[in-house]
């Protein structure tokens, strides 16, 4: 065999496994794209990097995958349900009391579904695995509720507040019905 004919099969060699490569990291980024929605984005945001976001993005999963996340029973769903409704009567009355309520009432219901206790951000990563699409949501709820507790969300800011974590609370309730009539209103709103 010629040597052009050993360098061009050589060649031919890295090319392909060179082709096999960036389509395996392709495909890679799609399936944590589709994985973790918006948060793939702000955690391609915060790192800067594809291959640090997606590497922080696939410890995450692992991690979680350990968890025992459980469904909750249909007893501890209905008493979760009664009183997120307790806490939505309660909103007209006392807004700032209502919004400090639902925050606790989402950490109750993520400790019964046996999400680990942590801080906000560990808890909202976790929550990403596997509900991305609310985990948003969740962020967008919780910053309001930080303003309200410095004294700087309006009653407007902390009824965003209460639609953001009633999607999220529905999704861990796994109550489609409250799904269906929180979007109804957002719609409406």
């Amino acid at each position: 065999m010629s040597t052009s004919a050993v360098i061009t099969i050589v060649v031919l060699v890295i090319a392909t496994v060179i082709g096999i490569a960036w389509l395996a990291l392709n495909q890679r980024s799609k399936r944590l794209r589709e994985r973790f929605g918006p948060e793939y984005t702000r955690t391609l945001e915060e790192t800067g990097s594809r291959t640090r976001a997606e590497a922080k993005l696939e410890k995450l999963q692992k991690r979680v995958e350990h968890y025992k996340i459980t469904p909750l029973s249909s007893e501890t769903r209905a008493r979760f349900v009664a009183d997120w409704h307790k806490i939505q009567s309660r909103f007209v009355d006392d807004p700032r009391g209502a919004l400090t309520e639902a925050d606790r009432l989402i950490q109750a219901i993520m400790t019964a579904r046996s999400y680990p206790a942590a801080d906000f951000e560990q808890r909202a990563a976790d929550i990403s695995v596997h509900h991305s699409l609310v985990v948003e949501q969740y962020r967008a709820g919780h910053e309001i509720s930080l303003r309200h507790a410095q004294g700087r969300a309006s009653t407007e800011d902390m009824r965003q507040a209460m639609i953001h974590y009633r999607t999220l609370f529905a999704e861990l309730a796994d109550e489609s019905e409250l799904t269906r009539s929180a979007n109804v209103r957002s719609a409406r709103a």
